[in-house]
């Protein structure tokens, strides 16, 4: 029976992608440590619930039904730095293109279930990605809060 999985094509390659963290990114970190020196407060890797799909939102303001996702510009495919593989194209063509259905999935169950969902990319300077997710929070907050 053949593997789901390509064979890698180098042990470099193997190394890089045995590398990439799920949680806790360098630009997760970033972002984060840029909303606590705004002074805003949130929860980080819960599951949010939404019309039928739940998933783990990178940054989450619960009380503000707000999701946020830092994505990485390959895995979720950045039309200014989503690069395409050379090797095992047959295999990661498909991989990444199910990625970005699955995001625009997440970001339509978790809308229609009330949640507003900010998507970051990686490259986004951390000061003006935490500006934007503030504004957002602050826009919604619950009455008697603001």
């Amino acid at each position: 029976m053949a593997s789901l999985y390509p064979q890698p094509s180098s042990p470099a390659v193997t190394a890089v992608m045995r590398g990439n963290r799920k949680t806790d990114t360098g630009p997760e970190r970033a972002v984060r440590s840029e909303l606590h020196r705004l002074g805003l407060r949130f929860r980080k890797h819960v599951p949010v619930h939404g019309a039928g799909r739940t998933t783990r939102a990178d940054i989450c303001f619960p009380r503000q039904r707000l999701a946020v996702f830092v994505d990485g510009c390959f895995w979720h495919g950045c039309p200014d730095h989503g690069t395409a593989p050379r090797k095992n194209t047959g295999y990661w063509g498909p991989k990444l293109a199910t990625n970005r259905q699955r995001d625009r999935a997440v970001d339509a169950a978790l809308s229609g279930a009330g949640w507003q969902v900010i998507r970051v990319w990686e490259h986004e300077s951390p000061a003006e990605a935490a500006r934007r997710i503030a504004d957002v929070v602050k826009s919604r907050q619950p009455p008697g809060n603001r």
